[in-house]
Protein backbone atom coordinates (compact mmCIF):
# COMPACT_ATOMS: atom_id res chain seq x y z
CA UNK A 1 0.00 0.00 0.00
CA UNK A 2 1.55 3.39 -1.04
CA UNK A 3 0.97 5.90 1.52
CA UNK A 4 0.69 9.54 0.21
CA UNK A 5 1.20 11.27 3.62
CA UNK A 6 3.48 9.43 6.35
CA UNK A 7 1.88 11.09 8.97
CA UNK A 8 -1.60 12.54 9.23
CA UNK A 9 -1.87 16.54 8.46
CA UNK A 10 -1.59 18.65 11.58
CA UNK A 11 -2.59 22.40 11.21
CA UNK A 12 -0.35 24.99 13.10
CA UNK A 13 -0.93 25.16 17.13
CA UNK A 14 -0.62 28.79 17.09
CA UNK A 15 -4.05 29.09 15.06
CA UNK A 16 -4.23 32.27 12.64
CA UNK A 17 -7.02 34.23 12.98
CA UNK A 18 -8.28 34.39 9.12
CA UNK A 19 -9.79 37.89 7.20
CA UNK A 20 -8.91 36.40 3.67
CA UNK A 21 -12.56 35.68 2.95
CA UNK A 22 -12.90 37.28 -0.11
CA UNK A 23 -9.91 35.44 -1.68
CA UNK A 24 -11.61 31.80 -0.32
CA UNK A 25 -13.74 30.85 2.34
CA UNK A 26 -13.32 27.67 4.77
CA UNK A 27 -15.53 24.61 2.81
CA UNK A 28 -19.02 24.27 5.23
CA UNK A 29 -18.64 20.79 7.28
CA UNK A 30 -22.31 20.33 5.87
CA UNK A 31 -21.53 20.57 2.24
CA UNK A 32 -18.30 18.66 3.08
CA UNK A 33 -19.94 15.61 4.56
CA UNK A 34 -22.33 15.75 1.68
CA UNK A 35 -19.37 15.78 -0.85
CA UNK A 36 -18.10 12.23 0.40
CA UNK A 37 -21.55 10.95 0.40
CA UNK A 38 -21.57 11.98 -3.33
CA UNK A 39 -18.62 10.74 -4.26
CA UNK A 40 -18.99 7.47 -2.63
CA UNK A 41 -22.80 6.78 -3.36
CA UNK A 42 -23.16 8.90 -6.59
CA UNK A 43 -20.12 8.09 -8.02
CA UNK A 44 -20.89 7.36 -11.62
CA UNK A 45 -19.75 9.08 -14.63
CA UNK A 46 -23.21 11.15 -15.84
CA UNK A 47 -22.71 9.88 -19.58
CA UNK A 48 -22.82 6.43 -18.76
CA UNK A 49 -26.11 4.84 -19.88
CA UNK A 50 -26.44 2.47 -17.01
CA UNK A 51 -28.12 2.92 -13.84
CA UNK A 52 -25.12 3.97 -11.33
CA UNK A 53 -24.24 6.68 -14.33
CA UNK A 54 -28.00 7.49 -14.49
CA UNK A 55 -28.15 8.16 -11.02
CA UNK A 56 -25.89 10.83 -10.69
CA UNK A 57 -27.04 12.35 -14.08
CA UNK A 58 -30.33 12.49 -12.05
CA UNK A 59 -28.78 14.32 -8.91
CA UNK A 60 -26.47 16.42 -11.17
CA UNK A 61 -29.71 17.91 -12.43
CA UNK A 62 -31.41 18.35 -9.44
CA UNK A 63 -28.38 20.52 -8.59
CA UNK A 64 -29.11 22.33 -11.80
CA UNK A 65 -32.88 22.90 -10.52
CA UNK A 66 -31.68 24.20 -7.85
CA UNK A 67 -29.41 27.10 -9.14
CA UNK A 68 -32.05 27.75 -11.29
CA UNK A 69 -34.51 28.26 -8.75
CA UNK A 70 -31.85 30.71 -6.55
CA UNK A 71 -31.62 32.10 -9.72
CA UNK A 72 -35.29 32.53 -10.67
CA UNK A 73 -34.21 31.35 -14.45
CA UNK A 74 -34.73 28.38 -16.52
CA UNK A 75 -32.24 25.24 -15.94
CA UNK A 76 -31.38 25.14 -19.60
CA UNK A 77 -28.95 28.39 -18.38
CA UNK A 78 -27.39 26.57 -16.28
CA UNK A 79 -23.54 25.31 -16.59
CA UNK A 80 -21.25 24.05 -14.12
CA UNK A 81 -17.54 25.11 -14.40
CA UNK A 82 -14.16 24.65 -12.68
CA UNK A 83 -14.53 28.03 -11.76
CA UNK A 84 -15.15 31.95 -11.64
CA UNK A 85 -12.09 32.01 -13.95
CA UNK A 86 -13.10 29.17 -16.24
CA UNK A 87 -16.59 30.82 -16.59
CA UNK A 88 -15.68 33.94 -16.84
CA UNK A 89 -14.02 32.63 -20.20
CA UNK A 90 -15.99 30.21 -21.59
CA UNK A 91 -19.18 32.85 -21.17
CA UNK A 92 -17.57 35.81 -23.07
CA UNK A 93 -16.47 33.08 -25.71
CA UNK A 94 -20.53 31.69 -25.84
CA UNK A 95 -21.45 35.76 -26.52
CA UNK A 96 -18.82 36.47 -29.16
CA UNK A 97 -19.89 33.35 -30.94
CA UNK A 98 -23.84 34.51 -31.04
CA UNK A 99 -23.35 38.29 -31.40
CA UNK A 100 -26.37 40.13 -31.88
CA UNK A 101 -24.94 42.31 -34.73
CA UNK A 102 -21.60 42.32 -36.45
CA UNK A 103 -18.69 44.24 -34.45
CA UNK A 104 -15.12 43.57 -33.22
CA UNK A 105 -15.05 46.21 -30.01
CA UNK A 106 -15.55 45.42 -26.30
CA UNK A 107 -15.85 47.30 -23.42
CA UNK A 108 -14.84 46.64 -19.94
CA UNK A 109 -13.30 48.01 -17.09
CA UNK A 110 -9.67 48.59 -16.00
CA UNK A 111 -10.85 46.95 -11.88
CA UNK A 112 -11.83 43.41 -13.32
CA UNK A 113 -10.42 40.53 -12.22
CA UNK A 114 -7.41 39.07 -13.82
CA UNK A 115 -9.30 36.04 -15.24
CA UNK A 116 -11.33 38.83 -17.80
CA UNK A 117 -8.36 40.73 -18.32
CA UNK A 118 -6.62 37.51 -19.51
CA UNK A 119 -9.46 36.47 -21.79
CA UNK A 120 -9.55 39.88 -23.17
CA UNK A 121 -6.14 39.73 -24.28
CA UNK A 122 -7.04 36.66 -25.72
CA UNK A 123 -9.83 37.98 -27.78
CA UNK A 124 -7.29 40.96 -28.92
CA UNK A 125 -5.10 38.32 -30.63
CA UNK A 126 -8.38 37.16 -32.19
CA UNK A 127 -8.84 40.93 -33.87
CA UNK A 128 -10.76 42.53 -31.24
CA UNK A 129 -10.57 45.74 -29.62
CA UNK A 130 -10.74 46.49 -26.38
CA UNK A 131 -11.59 49.73 -24.43
CA UNK A 132 -11.19 49.84 -20.45
CA UNK A 133 -12.97 52.37 -18.78
CA UNK A 134 -11.45 53.70 -15.15
CA UNK A 135 -13.92 54.31 -12.00
CA UNK A 136 -14.47 57.26 -10.07
CA UNK A 137 -13.44 58.44 -7.49
CA UNK A 138 -16.29 56.65 -5.72
CA UNK A 139 -15.12 53.06 -7.16
CA UNK A 140 -18.27 52.68 -9.56
CA UNK A 141 -18.48 52.53 -13.05
CA UNK A 142 -19.70 56.14 -14.18
CA UNK A 143 -22.44 54.93 -16.64
CA UNK A 144 -21.99 58.33 -18.90
CA UNK A 145 -18.27 57.26 -19.41
CA UNK A 146 -19.07 53.71 -19.99
CA UNK A 147 -22.16 55.15 -23.06
CA UNK A 148 -19.55 57.61 -24.46
CA UNK A 149 -17.08 54.16 -25.38
CA UNK A 150 -19.97 52.58 -27.04
CA UNK A 151 -18.99 52.58 -30.95
CA UNK A 152 -21.76 50.98 -33.26
CA UNK A 153 -18.73 48.12 -33.40
CA UNK A 154 -19.34 47.49 -29.63
CA UNK A 155 -20.99 43.99 -29.48
CA UNK A 156 -19.79 42.95 -25.75
CA UNK A 157 -19.47 44.64 -22.11
CA UNK A 158 -18.01 42.79 -19.48
CA UNK A 159 -18.74 44.27 -15.99
CA UNK A 160 -18.20 42.90 -12.71
CA UNK A 161 -20.85 43.05 -10.02
CA UNK A 162 -18.68 43.42 -7.24
CA UNK A 163 -15.41 44.32 -6.92
CA UNK A 164 -13.00 41.89 -4.81
CA UNK A 165 -10.30 44.43 -3.25
CA UNK A 166 -12.34 47.25 -2.16
CA UNK A 167 -16.29 46.10 -2.73
CA UNK A 168 -17.98 48.20 -4.58
CA UNK A 169 -20.95 47.10 -6.61
CA UNK A 170 -21.76 48.48 -10.13
CA UNK A 171 -24.90 49.51 -11.95
CA UNK A 172 -25.48 45.93 -13.87
CA UNK A 173 -29.23 46.78 -14.21
CA UNK A 174 -28.67 50.06 -15.63
CA UNK A 175 -25.65 48.99 -17.78
CA UNK A 176 -27.96 46.33 -19.33
CA UNK A 177 -30.42 48.74 -20.09
CA UNK A 178 -27.55 50.49 -22.04
CA UNK A 179 -26.45 47.00 -23.60
CA UNK A 180 -29.95 46.48 -24.68
CA UNK A 181 -31.02 49.64 -26.20
CA UNK A 182 -27.68 49.16 -28.45
CA UNK A 183 -27.84 45.61 -29.44
CA UNK A 184 -25.21 44.78 -27.07
CA UNK A 185 -24.50 41.61 -24.87
CA UNK A 186 -22.94 41.77 -21.34
CA UNK A 187 -21.21 39.77 -18.96
CA UNK A 188 -20.80 39.92 -15.39
CA UNK A 189 -18.19 38.55 -13.52
CA UNK A 190 -20.43 37.50 -9.94
CA UNK A 191 -18.14 35.91 -8.07
CA UNK A 192 -17.78 38.36 -5.00
CA UNK A 193 -21.42 38.98 -5.34
CA UNK A 194 -23.50 35.95 -4.79
CA UNK A 195 -24.52 35.44 -1.47
CA UNK A 196 -24.07 39.10 -0.83
CA UNK A 197 -26.23 40.64 -3.52
CA UNK A 198 -29.80 40.37 -4.74
CA UNK A 199 -29.05 38.00 -7.89
CA UNK A 200 -32.49 37.46 -9.33
CA UNK A 201 -32.85 41.00 -9.89
CA UNK A 202 -28.71 41.37 -11.27
CA UNK A 203 -29.95 37.86 -13.73
CA UNK A 204 -32.48 39.86 -15.58
CA UNK A 205 -30.09 42.47 -16.57
CA UNK A 206 -27.29 40.40 -18.03
CA UNK A 207 -26.73 37.61 -20.84
CA UNK A 208 -24.41 35.51 -18.77
CA UNK A 209 -22.62 35.67 -15.61
CA UNK A 210 -20.49 33.54 -13.67
CA UNK A 211 -19.59 32.26 -9.89
CA UNK A 212 -17.22 30.32 -7.76
CA UNK A 213 -18.29 28.23 -5.19
CA UNK A 214 -15.47 28.10 -2.72
CA UNK A 215 -16.26 32.28 -2.10
CA UNK A 216 -19.51 31.01 -0.12
CA UNK A 217 -18.15 27.77 1.51
CA UNK A 218 -17.97 25.19 -1.46
CA UNK A 219 -15.56 23.27 -2.25
CA UNK A 220 -12.70 24.73 -4.27
CA UNK A 221 -12.86 23.80 -8.04
CA UNK A 222 -16.41 24.16 -8.61
CA UNK A 223 -17.77 27.51 -10.46
CA UNK A 224 -21.64 28.31 -12.28
CA UNK A 225 -22.25 29.89 -15.51
CA UNK A 226 -25.74 31.21 -16.61
CA UNK A 227 -25.71 31.71 -20.47
CA UNK A 228 -29.06 33.15 -21.41
CA UNK A 229 -31.42 29.98 -23.14
CA UNK A 230 -32.48 32.86 -25.82
CA UNK A 231 -28.55 32.95 -27.42
CA UNK A 232 -27.24 30.32 -30.27
CA UNK A 233 -23.62 30.11 -29.01
CA UNK A 234 -21.37 27.07 -30.66
CA UNK A 235 -18.94 25.58 -28.16
CA UNK A 236 -15.11 26.61 -27.86
CA UNK A 237 -13.96 23.24 -27.31
CA UNK A 238 -15.21 21.14 -30.80
CA UNK A 239 -17.19 18.03 -30.24
CA UNK A 240 -17.56 18.13 -26.48
CA UNK A 241 -20.72 16.70 -25.28
CA UNK A 242 -20.20 17.01 -21.50
CA UNK A 243 -22.71 20.18 -19.87
CA UNK A 244 -24.58 20.75 -23.31
CA UNK A 245 -21.65 21.37 -25.30
CA UNK A 246 -20.13 23.97 -22.64
CA UNK A 247 -17.28 22.56 -21.38
CA UNK A 248 -15.47 18.70 -21.73
CA UNK A 249 -14.42 16.60 -18.62
CA UNK A 250 -15.97 14.46 -16.89
CA UNK A 251 -18.96 16.45 -14.32
CA UNK A 252 -17.84 16.62 -10.94
CA UNK A 253 -21.02 15.86 -9.37
CA UNK A 254 -19.91 15.18 -5.85
CA UNK A 255 -18.36 19.25 -5.97
CA UNK A 256 -21.52 19.83 -7.62
CA UNK A 257 -23.61 18.77 -5.00
CA UNK A 258 -21.20 20.53 -2.18
CA UNK A 259 -21.76 23.67 -3.95
CA UNK A 260 -25.42 23.57 -4.41
CA UNK A 261 -26.09 23.13 -0.49
CA UNK A 262 -23.19 25.88 0.30
CA UNK A 263 -25.39 27.87 -2.09
CA UNK A 264 -28.79 27.17 -0.38
CA UNK A 265 -27.20 28.07 3.26
CA UNK A 266 -25.40 31.05 1.82
CA UNK A 267 -28.98 32.59 0.38
CA UNK A 268 -30.77 31.70 3.53
CA UNK A 269 -28.60 33.48 5.44
CA UNK A 270 -27.84 36.58 3.17
CA UNK A 271 -29.71 39.13 5.30
CA UNK A 272 -28.11 37.60 8.62
CA UNK A 273 -24.34 37.65 7.46
CA UNK A 274 -24.87 41.14 5.81
CA UNK A 275 -25.71 42.65 9.43
CA UNK A 276 -23.09 40.53 11.02
CA UNK A 277 -20.79 42.07 8.60
CA UNK A 278 -22.03 45.63 9.17
CA UNK A 279 -21.80 45.35 12.88
CA UNK A 280 -17.78 43.95 12.04
CA UNK A 281 -17.26 46.98 10.20
CA UNK A 282 -18.48 49.71 12.51
CA UNK A 283 -16.33 47.54 15.24
CA UNK A 284 -13.10 48.38 12.89
CA UNK A 285 -13.69 51.51 11.94
CA UNK A 286 -13.75 52.80 14.96
CA UNK A 287 -10.80 50.92 16.51
CA UNK A 288 -8.42 52.52 13.47
CA UNK A 289 -10.65 56.13 13.81
CA UNK A 290 -7.21 57.80 16.03
CA UNK A 291 -5.19 57.20 13.23
CA UNK A 292 -7.57 58.16 10.54
CA UNK A 293 -5.69 60.99 8.72
CA UNK A 294 -2.89 57.96 7.95
CA UNK A 295 -4.75 55.43 7.08
CA UNK A 296 -7.37 55.88 3.78
CA UNK A 297 -9.99 53.60 3.77
CA UNK A 298 -11.81 53.00 0.39
CA UNK A 299 -15.77 52.99 -0.45
CA UNK A 300 -17.54 49.71 0.11
CA UNK A 301 -21.47 48.75 -0.67
CA UNK A 302 -20.21 45.26 0.25
CA UNK A 303 -19.46 45.95 4.61
CA UNK A 304 -17.45 42.71 4.16
CA UNK A 305 -14.66 43.74 2.45
CA UNK A 306 -12.45 46.55 3.55
CA UNK A 307 -9.72 48.13 1.23
CA UNK A 308 -7.40 50.62 2.78
CA UNK A 309 -3.90 52.22 2.86
CA UNK A 310 -2.09 52.42 5.57
CA UNK A 311 0.41 55.93 4.63
CA UNK A 312 4.03 55.41 4.30
CA UNK A 313 3.70 51.26 4.39
CA UNK A 314 3.83 48.90 1.90
CA UNK A 315 0.54 46.78 1.69
CA UNK A 316 3.41 43.41 1.55
CA UNK A 317 5.37 44.42 4.95
CA UNK A 318 1.69 44.82 6.29
CA UNK A 319 0.24 41.91 5.31
CA UNK A 320 3.59 40.13 6.51
CA UNK A 321 3.70 41.48 10.25
CA UNK A 322 0.06 41.01 10.62
CA UNK A 323 0.49 37.29 9.39
CA UNK A 324 3.12 37.77 12.05
CA UNK A 325 1.02 38.31 14.96
CA UNK A 326 -1.44 35.85 13.72
CA UNK A 327 -3.85 37.42 11.67
CA UNK A 328 -4.35 36.58 7.95
CA UNK A 329 -4.92 39.50 5.58
CA UNK A 330 -4.01 39.74 1.74
CA UNK A 331 -3.05 42.90 -0.68
CA UNK A 332 -5.59 42.37 -3.19
CA UNK A 333 -6.78 39.84 -5.18
CA UNK A 334 -4.94 36.25 -4.66
CA UNK A 335 -4.89 35.90 -8.71
CA UNK A 336 -2.43 38.79 -8.37
CA UNK A 337 -0.11 37.99 -5.66
CA UNK A 338 3.34 37.78 -7.21
CA UNK A 339 2.79 40.55 -9.62
CA UNK A 340 4.88 44.09 -9.15
CA UNK A 341 2.37 45.85 -10.77
CA UNK A 342 -0.32 47.63 -8.24
CA UNK A 343 -3.26 46.12 -8.29
CA UNK A 344 -5.92 46.64 -11.22
CA UNK A 345 -8.33 48.22 -8.34
CA UNK A 346 -5.91 51.35 -7.53
CA UNK A 347 -4.89 52.27 -11.12
CA UNK A 348 -9.02 52.31 -12.06
CA UNK A 349 -9.21 54.17 -9.06
CA UNK A 350 -5.94 56.76 -10.80
CA UNK A 351 -3.30 55.69 -7.80
CA UNK A 352 0.10 55.00 -8.74
CA UNK A 353 3.22 55.05 -7.69
CA UNK A 354 3.90 54.24 -4.40
CA UNK A 355 0.57 54.93 -2.86
CA UNK A 356 -0.96 52.39 -5.39
CA UNK A 357 1.43 49.28 -3.35
CA UNK A 358 0.62 50.96 0.48
CA UNK A 359 -3.38 48.91 -0.37
CA UNK A 360 -4.53 45.73 1.90
CA UNK A 361 -7.68 44.40 1.91
CA UNK A 362 -9.52 42.89 5.15
CA UNK A 363 -12.48 40.63 4.54
CA UNK A 364 -14.59 39.16 6.78
CA UNK A 365 -16.87 36.21 6.96
CA UNK A 366 -19.38 33.76 9.13
CA UNK A 367 -17.06 32.48 11.30
CA UNK A 368 -15.39 36.31 12.46
CA UNK A 369 -15.61 37.64 15.92
CA UNK A 370 -15.83 41.17 17.10
CA UNK A 371 -13.20 40.50 19.38
CA UNK A 372 -10.81 39.68 16.73
CA UNK A 373 -11.97 42.48 14.64
CA UNK A 374 -11.00 44.53 17.51
CA UNK A 375 -7.69 43.19 17.82
CA UNK A 376 -6.70 42.93 14.07
CA UNK A 377 -7.69 47.05 14.04
CA UNK A 378 -5.31 47.59 17.20
CA UNK A 379 -2.48 45.10 15.79
CA UNK A 380 -2.62 47.97 12.79
CA UNK A 381 -1.99 50.98 14.76
CA UNK A 382 0.69 49.68 16.09
CA UNK A 383 2.47 48.45 12.94
CA UNK A 384 2.00 52.10 11.54
CA UNK A 385 2.86 53.44 14.90
CA UNK A 386 6.14 51.70 14.69
CA UNK A 387 6.98 52.35 11.34
CA UNK A 388 6.64 56.41 12.49
CA UNK A 389 3.13 56.68 11.68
Amino acid sequence: MVRIFAEPLKRRENIIKYFDYAATCPLDQEAAQLYVQTATDFFGNTSSLHDTGGQAQQLLETCRKEFAHMLKVHEEGIYFTSGGSEGNFLAIQALLSSPIKSGNHIITSIAEHASIHSTLEKCKQNGYEVTAIPLNQDGHIDVETLTDAIRKETVLITIQAANSEIGTSQPIKEIGKICRDNGILLHSDCVQAFGKLDMQEMVQSVDSLAISGHKFYGPKGVGVVYLSPHLHWHPFYPNTTHEGGFRPGTVNVPGIAATTLAAQKTIAHMEEQYHHSLKLRKVFLETINAKGKQIVVYPSDLPSIIGLRMKGIEGQLIMLECNRAGYAISTGSACQVGSQAPIKTMTALGIIGKPAKEFIRISFGKNTKVEDVQQLGETLIKILTGHGG
